[in-house]
């Protein structure tokens, strides 16, 4: 990556400000909208601009979706959300060679905007391209790929620019739309709505939607421009410069977290009741509450400790409370403990009940692991009624 990075940056010298400092008057601008990819970075698609200025001989694409591997303490940063992307320009090319490579398609639209405008969209890029802006601090709903380039294309032609009248349907919630692309992949879904908080469950507006590239690119389609009394379309028809199939992912119901994890409370289950042994069943308490401790762990630093405001307000810090956390403490230390254990009890049982009336949309998985977690702390409540619980 370290090398491709240099590449890229030799590239974006060669293509400084300085060279598009005039515009011709047969430049022409146009929206490139990748498809999805398998790898978890690239399930939501791409975006970029392409420049072409026939008098020059010059086809130049500028990608603002590029970060560095090589960066200090990388994965420090991005967990803060202190990870800053950047913007580089290479010959289209270079840039459809990568998606040959992972079998992508590639659509390119032009953007019908006439010479000032097309003039203001390269001062702008321009400006993007100046070393104290080439860098920007991600945001992947407000400030991404996508979103610049939406930024861009609005400020270059100005109030002319006109989106279609507001929904009157159900908008859905940026969750919503994020959960297009993850379904086919239910782990990955399973990690992303247990991280993203109540946020995230705001309603996306039309403009709001264009922080998925193909959902810019069909949103951008049914806008456009007011010009001589006349409404131009924003955008032409695509024109397919790689044509593949999108990925087909095959889900497997066996695999998938709301079987998988109803299978280990079974068989946590029949363990428990089958074993007369406290050892097997103090280990087995501290593996589940060692699991259940690293996610509360997760539940702080990105409710409190990261600048990522997708994750702010995540109620699943509710049944995974640091309560949690103490219980593990106290089996590592052969303790009793009956409080603290009625309390990640009566906190799990209150979350299975009244979570469908909480702001926030909770995977289904959450409550069978919420159930998980009644059943084992109400084994070290001390409760009369329950055929599971230890002697003390």
């Amino acid at each position: 990556m370290k090398k491709i990075f240099v590449f890229c940056s030799l590239i974006l010298l060669a293509y400084s400000p300085g060279v598009f400092s005039q515009v011709s008057n047969d430049t022409l601008a146009y929206l490139l909208t990748c498809g999805p990819g398998t790898e978890t970075y690239s399930i939501y698609g791409h975006s970029a601009i392409r420049v072409v200025i026939p008098e020059k001989h010059t086809d130049i694409v500028y990608n603002w979706g590029v970060f560095d591997f090589s960066t200090p303490n990388f994965a420090w940063k991005f967990a803060k959300g202190r990870l800053d992307y950047m913007l580089i320009a290479v010959p289209l090319k270079s840039f459809l060679q990568d998606y040959f490579f992972e079998q992508r398609y590639v659509y390119s639209q032009k953007i019908n905007i006439d010479a000032k405008e097309t003039h203001n969209l390269i001062e702008l890029i321009n400006d993007n391209l100046k070393p104290e802006n080439i860098k920007y601090r991600y945001d992947f709903f407000y400030d991404d790929c996508s979103t610049r380039i939406r930024d861009l294309i609005e400020k270059s032609i100005g109030e002319k620019l006109k989106y279609p009248p507001p929904e009157t349907g159900r908008i859905p919630t940026f969750r919503e739309m994020v959960a297009k692309y993850q379904n086919p992949y239910p782990w990955l879904k399973f990690g992303v709505d247990l991280l993203m908080g109540s946020t995230t469950d705001k309603r996306a507006v039309f403009r709001d939607r264009m922080f998925l590239p193909i959902d810019m690119k069909d949103e951008l389609s049914k806008s456009v421009i007011h010009r001589s009394d006349k409404m131009i379309p924003l955008l032409q028809n695509p024109e397919i410069l790689l044509d593949f199939d999108e990925p087909v992912i095959r889900q497997k119901f066996f695999t998938g977290p709301p079987f998988i994890f109803t299978l280990v409370i079974i068989i946590i289950l029949i363990l428990a009741a089958l074993t007369k042994s406290r050892k097997i069943i103090s280990l087995i308490d501290i593996i589940i509450y060692s699991v259940f401790s690293i996610l509360s762990v997760l539940m702080i630093f990105f409710n409190f400790f990261t600048y990522h405001q997708q994750t702010k307000w995540n109620l699943n810090i509710i049944w995974l409370n640091p309560f949690i956390i103490v219980c593990l403490v106290i089996l590592i230390l052969n303790k009793t403990g009956t409080l603290w254990f009625r309390t990640v009890f009566f906190i799990s049982a209150g979350f299975i009940v009244l979570h469908f009336f909480l702001p926030q949309e909770f995977n289904l998985t959450f409550s069978l692991l919420a159930i998980l977690l009644l059943i084992r702390s109400s084994v070290r409540s001390g409760f009369d009624w329950n055929p599971l619980s230890l002697s003390v």
